[in-house]
């Protein structure tokens, strides 16, 4: 996971939520924009980026909802056939 958000925010909002994976900070907005992911008023889109281990994009989500975004993420690591860890 990935925020626009400082570092500091990030590590805040991980551990009010006990998030169990890192969420990296963008704050320079580099990444997002790179990626496409940055919205004109600056803020970086919902979106899911499924990269495989050779550093390829094999898949885009861009209707991300919080509500539904774990089942999601599964079902769409399942169809691409991703390794589960040990």
């Amino acid at each position: 996971m990935a925020s626009v958000d400082s570092l500091e925010d990030n590590k805040a909002f991980a551990e009010k939520n006990g998030a169990s994976f890192p969420i990296l900070s963008d704050a320079d907005k580099q990444m997002s924009q790179a990626f496409g992911a940055l919205s004109p008023g600056g803020l970086a889109r919902r979106w899911t980026f499924y990269i495989d281990r050779q550093g390829i994009v094999r898949k885009i989500d861009k209707a991300v909802s919080p509500r539904t975004a774990g089942a999601e993420l599964v079902k769409n690591l399942q169809a691409l056939k991703a390794p589960r860890r040990p």
